[in-house]
């Protein structure tokens, strides 16, 4: 009878949730990668709030296993210096919904063993009202500039990242890629490669017909036409958790790439069946972000199951 009684209450609080205002939106910190020390460090939860809008009223729902994260409101200070001496709250059960009641900054940590300093931090802006759609206004134009090397990674390198594919979603978020551009792939060799596939390899990781294996690092490719480019590894299942790059190249840099960095020579590999680099396929998609009904709806969905499984 208690543990009926205690599902019920799960399923009746999620009701409550769904039965919010409208103008309400639930904002699940972090989406799929939920609340913890983050692939690649705090950029990750920084992308994620660069792409939501937050009104008074919105809800965040920080996702986390209960003795393994807490999370903790502090002030700019304490956010900047990591220092979780005196917060604001501390909640140490997951999942932990917060709402927010005024408008303002809010700084939220991870007040375990330094997993402030690794990344596990949020900083928002929540405005009074959503205010009106602002009117369209055309895009900047792209100042011209010469060709740019990017560390794909950055420190991280080319590797199976722990938390999944949104490590180099996040790391391609923000970064505008151009003909004759440089991706530089760091990894040990023999125990990576660097395919480029199409966009259905991608997002299958079929990696049985690839468009070109390079297995000897650092691998230097020269982006060299507009259009969409799919990277993985044809290692078995590191596709699948989550090394994975897709990147969309816009237009031409002002500059001839140098000739000291050209596009590698494919390995010997059987399965690289075209030799020559082609783009095509989907742009490279930002880290997602869940729709907020769908979000609280998967939610309660998995409350009323157990709730039923109790039950019976």
């Amino acid at each position: 009878m208690a543990k009926m009684c205690v599902a019920i209450a799960a399923v009746l609080a999620v009701t409550a949730l769904l039965q919010t205002s409208a103008a309400q939106t639930v904002h699940v910190v972090g989406d799929s990668l939920g609340w913890l020390v983050p692939p690649g460090g705090p950029i990750a939860y920084e992308t994620w709030a660069d792409l939501q809008t937050f009104v008074v009223g919105d809800v965040l729902v920080f996702n986390f296993t209960t003795g393994e994260q807490d999370v903790a409101r502090v002030t700019k200070e304490a956010f900047n210096s990591c220092n979780s001496t005196n917060p604001i709250f501390l909640e140490t059960t997951g999942p932990f919904n917060y709402t927010l009641d005024a408008a303002g900054e809010y700084y939220f940590i991870g007040t375990m063993d330094r997993h402030c300093y690794l990344g596990q931090k949020l900083a928002i802006n929540v405005s009074a009202s959503a205010g009106p759609t602002p009117s369209p206004q055309a895009p900047t134009p792209t100042p011209p500039r010469g060709p740019v090397t990017y560390i794909v990674g950055d420190a991280l390198g080319w590797l199976v990242p722990p938390g999944g594919s949104i490590a180099y979603k996040t790391w391609a978020y923000g970064k505008t890629f151009l003909v004759g551009d440089v991706l530089v792939f760091n990894f040990a060799n023999g125990t990576q490669d660097v395919a480029v596939v199409t966009e259905e390899a991608y997002d299958s990781c079929n990696t049985t017909t690839t468009i070109a294996v390079y297995a000897t690092s650092p691998v230097k490719y020269t982006l060299a036409a507009v259009g969409e480019y799919f990277f993985t590894s044809t290692y078995s299942r590191h596709c699948n958790l989550g090394q994975k790059l897709a990147i969309n190249v816009t237009a031409s840099s002002s500059a001839t790439p140098p000739s000291t960095t050209t596009t590698p020579t494919p390995s010997s590999n059987p399965s690289s069946s075209v030799t020559s680099p082609v783009a095509g396929g989907p742009s490279a998609p930002p880290p997602q972000s869940s729709a907020p009904a769908r979000a609280v709806l998967g939610f309660s969905s998995t409350l009323l199951l157990i709730a039923l499984a109790v039950v019976h």
